[in-house]
């Protein structure tokens, strides 16, 4: 008797993540820091677009605005766990 091969193919579902600036009609601004302190890890490192969602136009914006809101001292660089 031959041996029956099973195979089992995985089911990717991805799901399809809605630009939270362009959703609620705003712009990466440096002086709004706590909407960019959302798109930033707990460690202070700014989120890819893979998982922030957000287009590539915004994260451009999105990585300019939190700099500029680092240079002013809004946001820290480094957030080191205690």
């Amino acid at each position: 008797m031959a041996k029956k091969k099973i195979i089992k193919r995985r089911k990717i579902v991805q799901e399809v993540m809605e630009d939270w600036f362009e959703k609620n009609n705003k712009k990466p601004d440096f002086l709004e820091y706590e909407a960019l302190s959302r798109f930033l890890s707990e460690r202070g490192k700014i989120m890819p677009r893979s998982r922030s969602g957000l287009s590539a136009k915004t994260q451009r914006r999105l990585s300019t605005e939190v700099k500029r809101a680092r240079f002013l001292a809004l946001i820290p660089y480094i957030v080191r766990p205690e």
